[in-house]
């Protein structure tokens, strides 16, 4: 009863401190200011879980053709909310507050409203579980509290949940992680152990091995650092750990292979730079975006007396070493598996270290005053050499300011307790402590609205045409009410909000996201070159305005704003207009379902142009490792020295171009422009030599924009296409700077190939989707070979044809196709996660496995405790 009274009272002061520690962004909520980042933060975090509650609510768990070109969302969105259980038990929760019609359907607004309350939860509950570890692991429960709040309030925490929501969710686990080690290493149980890391593993595969890597060294160190007596045998720790390793495994399966294949099906280039062993700019003093270091903590660091205190030392030397690492760029590759050096770790350094302050704290009473005094000196003098040195912050700013007070307060409180030891001093030290977290925790919540924008993300924004205006949803809802399709899509997108189809409900051309499907990024950016008007390894939009491949991917609408018709693709008449945007109508647009008797192989048009691979998308079919083609295609001739070269405030010769003035380049003067003409194709190989400036590039009226030579995101693709209106010159014009620009060709599209296959486009078919299954019912009268649809290939999907299973092709190059037969095919698509059946049947088999060892488990321990008793009874029966 008293453990239950206690456990109350903690979950109460949690909650209390997570309010507190939340201040700045609810008083923000109050004025219609929300506690999410104006870029990944509503680009990703809020639209995808809108899009998966949506999914989720109305029972379809694993596609949406809304999706991008659309996509498995179980597997590639499980990097963000797909398995999350911070997710799915708040998607609970909303719909049961929408079925009994407390609050309306979800939207946008709804979810960005709702962060700063999911935060204080989520913050609640990992203040309740640390500080619940700290005590098992013998500190009081006020020493205890306040270091679960140094790693609750971290300003990492703060940054995760405003920018990348999920990424805060890691925060919960490495408590629970530490603790099921505790209990193997303590007790000789496995059983917390295989709960912390299956529900690991289920919620976050990324997150998952940024936190197995935490407590392998964990457990290294705690090997190396007895804190009991009695402890299990470390060969005993080991068996433990890999057969309860493995059931965790087993348990999380369903949701860790898909989301593991959903990642290694995805593409990025590999970072071409050398990484740095150490790199010393972060001031994690006074002003990291990542970590400050508690005052606090370094008072410990260098209180010496504390070490003799095992449990201390275990936190305060894992501290030293992490601290050490935050300073490495490999170690920060590491953690990212190895590939470009990402700081999202940090918040295991922030555990070590409210570890560290909770033990100091049990142990204020034995530091004595020339202790802290030594102690006081060495961080003050390192507090001053690292201000001096950091000629990048004036000592008169208010980071310097502010953290110095809090330094001087921290000692001050310290010495009060230690000059006088008493209970009131006890309690003042410790809430002084955590009056400065909360503090800290505010300021760098102000910091971030201000310097990083979030204050603009308001109610006003939310529906305004910067981001979801309502002009923009009455016209694409006018055109949904015209068109009742199921299956076109509408080219259109906020700026560079990629996913503004998931935010205005409609089927779009575009997606943001860390994972994609790789053949679609192959589709985009080696097999087509197609330009999306910004270059990025996590993203892909529009069609390049490229009018043979809008007709080809269900491209049927394209809206626009005024004043821009340059970008309007050929065949695309106006439609219906509003006062700022125009929505223009394809007129060639192809079937959803298209069969053909022509097969190209992929091998046969490696080598040629895109123009001549779109052609032959119309023409029949792309099919990857197909010994031959069938068919025979038209060569498309490269016109370029057809044409003349002029520089414009700029020099070209050998490759190379030097632009001399503000923006300048060359200009292609096509000599003798052919009549039945429509647009040109200029491709070309285009490098910055510069290190680290980003550039645009404009051909015509056609503006892009390509990635410095240093960012991470970078797709190092530099052969482009860009789709021409028919003109007498091409213009490509880049700023000042110098420049690799070869292998320039041009090419003339009339569009006679789009025009003869709208012609001659059939529609015999019948279509239904529903969720993840669809059936087409088509009959096939003309003998062709091929079927194609415009859905993307990814690995999961299922074919029957007729009833009988069939394996599916990969063909124009990213989509789906399958080889059909004469007469009436009946075919039956069912799109599951990949291995999702046998990872589903591991994760039953390893769940009833776990429960067999449990009640084995209770059987032995009901023996143990009977055999007492009746060891008593055989006695007294002997004695009588």
């Amino acid at each position: 009863m008293k453990k239950k009274r206690n456990l109350s009272i903690l979950f109460g002061a949690s909650l209390v401190l997570a309010i507190l520690a939340h201040l700045f962004f609810l008083k923000e909520w109050t004025q219609g200011q929300y506690m999410v980042g104006p870029n990944d933060g509503l680009q990703q975090m809020m639209t995808f879980k809108k899009l998966l509650y949506e999914q989720y609510t109305s029972g379809n768990f694993f596609y949406a053709y809304q999706y991008g070109l659309g996509g498995g969302t179980y597997s590639q969105l499980a990097f963000y909310f797909s398995t999350s259980f911070v997710f799915i038990i708040t998607a609970v929760l909303v719909f049961l507050l929408e079925w009994i019609h407390l609050i309306e359907t979800p939207d946008i607004v709804f979810w960005a409203k709702a962060a700063v309350f999911i935060s204080i939860c989520r913050l609640t509950l990992i203040i309740f579980m640390t500080t619940y570890v700290f005590r098992y692991m013998k500190c009081n429960w006020l020493s205890a509290f306040i270091g679960a709040g140094v790693y609750g309030l971290s300003i990492m925490y703060y940054r995760h949940v405003t920018y990348w929501e999920f990424f805060s969710d890691a925060f919960l686990w490495v408590p629970l992680l530490v603790f099921g080690v505790e209990k193997i290493i303590r007790e000789g149980r496995v059983g917390w152990f295989i709960v912390a890391m299956a529900i690991t593993l289920f919620n976050n595969f990324y997150f998952a091995y940024v936190n197995i890597i935490f407590i392998v060294i964990y457990i290294i160190f705690r090997w190396l650092i007895q804190l009991e007596s009695n402890e299990t045998s470390r060969r005993s720790q080991l068996k433990l750990y890999v057969s309860g390793g493995l059931i965790s495994f087993g348990i999380s399966a369903v949701a860790f292979i898909p989301a593991v294949y959903g990642f290694l099906n995805n593409y990025r280039p590999s970072y071409p730079y050398a990484i740095k062993s150490f790199d010393f700019s972060d001031n994690i003093l006074f002003l990291s975006a990542y970590v400050i270091v508690p005052a606090l903590v370094l008072l410990f660091l260098f209180t010496f007396s504390l070490y003799k205190m095992k449990t201390f030392r275990l936190f305060a030397i894992m501290s030293a070493v992490f601290i050490f690492f935050h300073f490495s760029p490999f170690v920060a590759s590491a953690f990212n598996g190895f590939s470009a050096p990402q700081y999202r770790w940090e918040y295991l350094l922030s555990f070590t270290m409210g570890g560290a302050v909770a033990v100091g704290l049990q142990y204020v009473n034995k530091i004595s005053k020339k202790g802290i005094g030594l102690s006081s000196i060495i961080v003050i003098s390192l507090y001053l050499v690292v201000c001096y040195l950091d000629e990048s912050l004036p000592i008169a700013s208010f980071p310097v300011i502010s953290i110095l007070c809090l330094l001087i307060a921290t000692i001050t409180l310290l010495f009060l307790f230690i000059w006088k030891r008493n209970r009131p001093r006890y309690l003042l030290l410790h809430i002084g402590v955590l009056l400065t977290c909360v503090l800290l925790a505010n300021v760098y919540q102000y910091a971030i609205s201000e310097a990083g924008s979030v204050q603009k993300v308001t109610k006003s924004y939310l529906l305004s045409d910067r981001y979801n205006g309502k002009e923009q949803r009455e016209l694409l809802q006018k055109v949904k009410e015209q068109d009742a399709g199921s299956f076109y899509r509408i080219d259109w997108k906020v700026g560079y909000l990629n996913n503004t189809p998931i935010v205005q409900d409609f089927n779009g051309i575009s997606a943001y996201s860390s994972i994609l499907n790789q053949d679609i990024l192959f589709f985009y950016l080696y097999d087509l070159n197609i330009d999306m008007g910004r270059e990025s390894v996590s993203r892909y939009a529009t069609l390049g305005n490229r009018a043979n491949l809008y007709s080809l991917f269900q491209g049927k609408y394209m809206m626009r704003e005024k004043g821009n018709p340059a970008s309007v693709p050929y065949g695309f008449k106006e439609l219906m207009e509003s006062e700022h945007y125009t929505v223009y109508q394809n007129s060639n647009v192809l079937p959803f379902v298209r069969t053909t008797k022509q097969v190209f192989s992929e091998k046969d048009l490696e080598n040629a142009p895109v123009l001549k691979r779109e052609r032959a998308m119309l023409e029949g079919v792309i099919v990857a490792n197909l010994d031959r083609t069938n068919a025979n295609l038209h060569d498309v001739p490269n016109i370029i020295n057809k044409t003349s070269i002029e520089t414009v405030g700029a020099s070209y010769k050998n490759n190379k171009l030097s632009v001399n003035e503000k923006e300048g380049g060359i200009d292609l003067i096509i000599d003798k422009p052919d009549m039945a003409t429509r647009d040109y194709y200029v491709s070309f190989h285009l490098e910055s030599l510069a290190k680290s400036q980003g550039f645009a590039l404009k051909v015509n009226d056609y503006r892009t924009t390509r990635k410095h030579n240093q960012s991470i995101y970078k797709t190092f693709v530099d052969d482009l296409v860009i789709r021409v209106p028919k003109a007498n010159k091409i213009s490509i014009r880049v700023p000042r700077g110098k420049y690799i620009l070869r292998d320039l060709a041009l090419y003339k599209e009339n569009y006679h190939t789009l025009e003869t296959a709208k012609k001659t486009a059939t529609k015999k078919s019948q279509v239904n989707w529903v969720d993840n299954k669809l059936t087409i019912t088509y009959n096939n009268q003309n003998n062709d070979r091929y079927m194609m649809l415009p859905i993307p290939f990814e690995k999961g999907w299922e074919l029957s044809i007729n009833d009988e299973q069939q394996p599916l092709k990969k063909v124009n190059y990213a989509f789906l196709g399958f080889p059909i037969k004469d007469g009436i095919n009946e075919i039956k698509l069912v799109y599951y996660p990949p291995f999702f059946k046998i990872s589903l049947a591991v994760t039953l088999i390893s769940i009833l496995l776990t429960l067999l060892i449990i009640r084995r488990g209770k059987g032995k321990k009901e023996q143990r405790r009977k055999r007492p008793i009746s060891g008593v009874c055989a006695g007294l029966s002997r004695r009588r």
